[in-house]
This record gives C-alpha cells, structure tokens and sequence, in this order.
C-alpha cells in the first residue's frame, strides 16, 4: 500500500509549521495529489520526500575538510543561511567561540559549524 500524507502530517515529519508546508504545495516543485482526506490533499509520501530533498530541505550533507576554518561568509555560502542570519546568530552565541580569532577575523572549523547546524531547530511561526 502506498503512504500517504496530508498537509499537517508532512508539516510534523519535517519539523516545520503548517504555514510553510501549504507555501511549499503552491509551487511547482511540489508532486500532484493522489487523493484527498477530508478537507486535506493526500500526496504521496516519497514523491513527498524527494520534493523535500531537491527543493526545500537544507543540505546536510557535510563536504570539504573538517578542519577548514570559515569566517561569517564561508559559512553562509556552506550551510546556505542568509549572510544576515549568520552575522544574528554569531552575535547570539549560537555558534560559540571562534575556533581561531587571529588577525581580528573570527573563524570557526567546519566540523564546528556541521554540529552546531545539526542541532538548530528550525524556526516555527505561530499560527
């Protein structure tokens, strides 16, 4: 039997509000529904998750040395966080001490920031 899932289901899977999942369903990257469950559209579940790897969901692949140090912009080009997300969440302390501060330019392993990216939640709006 074939999985499927409906807009609040696939909102808790991937650990995002109800908000962004209905966003992600107005594109065109988003697979056609395969039927409907009340008043929700069903889809199916791996052509769910493809869509999620392809189109929406942050790369967790790590890649590269893990011993390279990233400033502020390298990270931002790795993890694909807007560079103003990466200035706010350093000047927050999400990311911790610099690895290395020489020469007045904070940098962070890459092995550093993997971790800390693997353990953000991602943000939820009320709704």
């Amino acid at each position: 039997m074939v999985s499927r899932l409906i807009a609040p289901e696939i909102a808790e899977k991937y650990g995002r509000s109800l908000v962004t999942v209905r966003r992600w369903m107005a594109t065109d990257e988003w697979p056609a529904a395969t039927g409907k469950r009340g008043r929700w559209l069903e889809f199916d579940s791996d052509a769910v998750d493809s869509a999620y790897r392809e189109h929406f969901g942050r790369d967790t692949a790590t890649h590269g040395d893990p011993n390279e140090l990233l400033d502020p912009a390298g990270i931002a080009e790795h993890t694909g966080l807007a560079a103003g997300t990466v200035r706010a969440d350093i000047s927050r302390g999400r990311f911790g001490e610099p690895d290395d501060d020489s020469n007045g330019v904070k940098r962070w392993k890459r092995s550093t920031i993997d971790a800390r990216m693997a353990s953000r939640r991602p943000r939820r709006r009320a709704e």
